[in-house]
């Protein structure tokens, strides 16, 4: 099944604590061909993009920035596996890494809103 992100928003459900998204945190997509970007913010992310790529089965293969409340610009790369919901939505299972920092890496999921 296609998936087509272009113009849906997501929030967090779940992340593991050296993370910074937050239940808070929106992120808005928008989709044109294969290429995904994202501006997101809220909670402690003052500002973040995002840009990725999208293939046949709807997985993100992404890039990310962003300025945290304390001032600092962290980088991280992700990569996202859709599941579709009961319901219909989109629910993205997401394996991340720090590129700065302490590179850590972690697993969060964020639900179509």
């Amino acid at each position: 099944m296609k998936i087509n992100y272009n113009n849906k928003k997501f929030k967090p459900v779940q992340n593991t604590k050296n993370g910074e998204t937050t239940e808070e945190t929106i992120f808005e997509y928008k989709q044109t061909g294969n290429i995904l970007t994202s501006e997101y913010k809220g909670g402690k992310i003052v500002n973040g993009h995002l840009i990725g790529l999208v293939d046949e089965n709807g997985n993100i293969e992404m890039r990310y920035h962003q300025v945290n409340a304390k001032g600092e610009l962290m980088t991280g790369i992700c990569f996202s596996k859709p599941e579709i919901m009961q319901n219909g939505k989109i629910r993205l299972h997401e394996s991340w890494e720090w590129t700065s920092g302490d590179e850590s890496k972690g697993h969060s999921v964020i639900d179509e809103i």
